[in-house]
């Protein structure tokens, strides 16, 4: 299976599932806020970002202007986000608090957006 596709297939099923998941259960946000308070768990999430980062960049690293540089770019999100999380913990907490969980329900919505967008792609949904 091209990388391109599978990795459209795993962004896109987990953006939809975290989406549904928020949408079901909203209270997980105030925990999610409420738990990176905790440097132990800020330095876990970094290892997991780290290690998801580098594994899509190693897989796709595909820079072209069409729907594959979105699985780019979120490899290389991931990974410079796991890299701050883990070399800069106190800042990284510092600026969640100042991003109010109430502003996540904002980005609910784009999130639920780029999952369809990636699974469009691979399964071809609508045709455009």
């Amino acid at each position: 299976m091209d990388a391109s596709i599978f990795l459209a297939k795993f962004w896109g099923w987990y953006l939809i599932i975290y989406f549904t998941l928020l949408l079901v259960y909203p209270k997980r946000i105030k925990q999610l806020f409420e738990y990176t308070k905790d440097e132990k768990f800020i330095i876990i999430i970094s290892f997991l970002a780290i290690i998801l980062g580098l594994l899509n960049i190693i897989a796709h690293n595909i820079w072209v202007l069409d729907w594959r540089i979105i699985i780019t770019l979120f490899g290389w999100f991931t990974l410079l986000k796991g890299i701050t999380l883990f070399a800069f913990p106190t800042f990284a907490i510092k600026m969640i608090d100042r991003f109010d969980s109430k502003w996540f329900h904002f980005l609910i919505f784009p999130i639920f957006v780029f999952g369809i967008f990636l699974l469009n792609q691979v399964y071809h949904w609508v045709q455009f």
